[in-house]
């Protein structure tokens, strides 16, 4: 049996926290004296007068792991997409201090205890919101060859690991499901927003012929299997751009066709298609 990490000296920093809203949701730090809390860039919303803003290069843990570590901690979040480098926002004056981070786009915040998951918890790459100082966040190198070539959206994993407080964001409306021993859950790759350690994440190719080219849903989606706890989103940002992309203007956005009958045919009718 996995033995628990002992918490009872924290490496990450205690911080408290509210979350706002109901479709467009910011979580509001509050950070005694000497705490710390790290961002992705691109999610800073507001904070008090006394809040100091440092870039930081590497995982965002407190560890000294030396040059030689930062630079490996770098390189695990260019595999994932992200900036070489973090935002740290620190509290070094006396007194409360509040800072603010918001969604990028409509759903909701999850604020994720990691001290409730064994110390790690396994998110989408770009789930990732803010955490307190201390808490690392690097890359899940998968093991299993099916994921690695057929994932998609779902391959690029990232990993939240300490003994603090992250939060990170689901797109619409999010679901929590709690699976028993060996219980099965078959999601989309794009709509898995995170998941505890104990959790068997796998690829499946959709069974038949006419579900494979003609089902619309794509040839894979994630097999999950506990025990553990997987968090779903009903609005992956890739479905909602790919949709906004769908209904944009072709012709330089200037489209009579919007909400017709004809639609593009419409245009080409009325000679808003130039060759």
């Amino acid at each position: 049996m996995e033995q628990l990490p002992n918490y009872s000296n924290r490496d990450a920093h205690e911080i408290d926290y509210r979350i706002y809203g109901e479709e467009m949701q910011y979580v509001e730090i509050e950070l005694d004296p000497q705490e710390g809390v790290i961002a992705e860039s691109g999610s800073f919303m507001m904070m008090d007068n006394g809040i100091e803003m440092d870039t930081i290069f590497g995982d965002g843990s407190q560890k000294d792991t030396g040059f030689l570590g930062k630079i490996l901690g770098a390189g695990k979040r260019i595999l994932t997409g992200e900036s070489l480098f973090m935002t740290a926002f620190y509290n070094n004056l006396t007194g409360k201090r509040n800072v603010s981070f918001a969604s990028p786009y409509p759903g909701k915040i999850v604020p994720i205890d990691l001290n409730e998951f064994g110390g790690k918890f396994i998110c989408q790459k770009d789930a990732f919101l803010c955490a307190a100082k201390g808490v690392s966040i690097g890359i899940e190198f998968s093991k299993k060859l099916g994921r690695g070539l057929f994932g998609g959206e779902g391959f690029i994993m990232q990993k939240l690991e300490g003994d603090g407080m992250a939060f990170v964001h689901a797109g619409g409306t999010m679901a929590e499901k709690t699976l028993a021993a060996g219980e099965t859950l078959r999601v989309d790759t794009g709509c898995i927003v995170g998941f505890t350690q104990g959790i068997d994440y796998d690829i499946e190719f959709v069974k038949g012929i006419k579900n494979s080219i003609f089902g619309g849903e794509g040839l894979f989606f994630a097999r999950l299997q506990g025990p553990g706890k997987v968090f779903i989103q009903s609005l992956p940002f890739s479905r909602l751009a790919g949709r906004v992309l769908a209904s944009a203007p072709r012709t330089g956005g200037n489209s009579k066709g919007e909400g017709s009958i004809l639609g593009g045919l419409g245009d080409l009718l009325d000679g808003d298609n130039r060759f």
